[in-house]
């Protein structure tokens, strides 16, 4: 893939800087969450696309060149090529006025700000009247902010049902942030994906095995380590030593690991036997005089009921207390993960399943990969980037849209201001009509410098899940 910022844009962008009106100088769009599956959106992932794709000389002569050359082949269809498509002259003032720096200015809200939808994330507009087309140019790149977000949102959304739960089930100070951990990384489109997708959760949590995440936590956010994992078996591992030494292998896990928590699938063969004769007869002293946890790991079975079943199954053989809620709790020697079939709608159903069947939440974590990182979409949220403001002839215009087919798609004008309302939430200001000392927006990115640098601890802190 090429890193030619001329090329990362929707091909008929290329076009557009013919159709605006004359005399347009400047450009000024935002970007919004309109809807979609939850109230309130984590505002993450733009430093991200900054630091990557926007910072330092972007734009050379040379890969004016290079997109010259595919852009003459691409549009060149039956109907010929037209010269004047390529805007050669204004990505050559951006090299010859700007020393190849974009002449691009965005303000945004702190990353890890929780704030409702329907209210701007994120502004653009252009730092040179002979590069107002460039605003726009850049959307295509920019909303792809939409994926952290979500990841981000649907993560957070599930660890707010978690803690619920763990309230609910007698076990408020269990340890929230990892209880969902991050199964995603070959579940995702691409290895990007994971390390985007795998930090924007890691916003809400600490356990992960993407370590792509790991890696784009460090180099975009500050942060040397995000997350943390585990020793954990695979079927490969365990049935390697063959069904008849399926004991065998489970033994190896803890005198592999004599310390701390080690996890190990245990239905390569039959679950419960596993449970109640393996785990919970022939290697009972070991588990139970060991210095750390086993997680027992199933990997087959009709959700919600396999959970209840292996937790029944352990708690059988080891014995169980109660919480002061009255749920039956196992041992801290020993814990079970489901990490097959997990989804924030599987989820939910698990956890009134073990709240009906008396079992606390704590003694489970829960794995998610796909549903994770890669089952969700623009629409998710309702994503959208639209342009609100123009000048044109030295005039201010403020430019909206509202089409009459689809009344949600009404979009904002005027030039915007994120403030705190009466109500103790944020509201966007529009129509210009803001107060620029209660704008939650900084300016983050001007002209090829990165002017905000967020720490991802920081981030973290703005996400919390508030706990009473």
């Amino acid at each position: 893939m090429s890193n030619n910022i001329i090329m990362m844009t929707d091909s008929y962008k290329v076009t557009h800087h013919k159709q605006y009106p004359p005399n347009t100088t400047k450009i000024y769009s935002y970007f919004e969450c309109r809807g979609g599956a939850w109230e309130d959106t984590v505002f993450f992932g733009l430093q991200y696309f900054i630091k990557k794709y926007l910072m330092g000389v972007q734009v050379t002569p040379e890969k004016i060149d290079e997109a010259e050359a595919y852009f003459r082949l691409h549009f060149n269809g039956p109907w010929g090529y037209d010269e004047s498509l390529f805007n050669r002259k204004g990505w050559e003032t951006i090299v010859s006025k700007h020393g190849g720096k974009l002449p691009i200015s965005i303000w945004a809200v702190p990353e890890g700000t929780i704030i409702p939808y329907k209210n701007c994330l994120f502004t653009m507009e252009n730092t040179d009247p002979d590069c107002f087309w460039l605003t726009n140019y850049l959307e295509t790149l920019l909303v792809e902010v939409w994926y952290p977000i979500t990841v981000a949102t649907q993560s957070r959304e599930q660890n707010k049902m978690l803690y619920e739960y763990l309230k609910k089930t007698g076990s408020p100070d269990a340890l929230l942030e990892f209880k969902l951990h991050d199964f995603g990384y070959r579940g995702v489109s691409s290895n990007e994906s994971a390390g985007l997708g795998g930090l924007a959760h890691l916003v809400n949590g600490r356990g992960t095995d993407t370590m792509a995440a790991i890696v784009c936590g460090n180099v975009y956010y500050s942060e040397p380590c995000a997350g943390s994992s585990i020793p954990a078996s695979e079927h490969s591992t365990i049935t390697s030593w063959t069904k008849e030494g399926e004991l065998d292998a489970f033994r190896n896990m803890l005198t592999a690991y004599p310390k701390g928590l080690v996890a190990c699938v245990s239905d390569s063969y039959n679950i419960f036997e596993a449970c109640k004769t393996y785990w919970g007869k022939e290697l009972k002293d070991l588990i139970l005089g060991r210095d750390g946890t086993l997680i027992v790991r199933p990997d087959s079975g009709e959700l919600p009921g396999i959970v209840t079943d292996v937790l029944e199954a352990l708690g059988e053989a080891f014995g169980t207390t109660e919480t002061s809620t009255g749920h039956k709790i196992l041992p801290p020697q020993i814990r079970v993960i489901q990490g097959d079939g997990i989804s924030i709608q599987s989820l939910e159903g698990i956890l009134k399943h073990l709240d009906e069947k008396k079992w606390a939440v704590d003694n489970m974590a829960f794995g998610s990969g796909g549903a994770l990182l890669q089952k969700l979409h623009r629409d998710t949220l309702k994503v959208a980037f639209k342009c609100c403001w123009a000048e044109i002839d030295g005039k201010e215009v403020e430019i909206y849209k509202d089409p009459i087919t689809d009344p949600g798609k009404k979009s904002k004008k005027g030039k915007m201001s994120v403030e705190m309302g009466a109500d103790g939430k944020f509201t966007t200001v529009v129509e210009g009509k803001g107060d620029p000392a209660k704008n939650i927006m900084k300016e983050v990115y001007r002209n090829g410098e990165l002017l905000v640098d967020h720490k991802f601890s920081e981030i973290r802190e703005r996400a919390a899940i508030p706990k009473d």
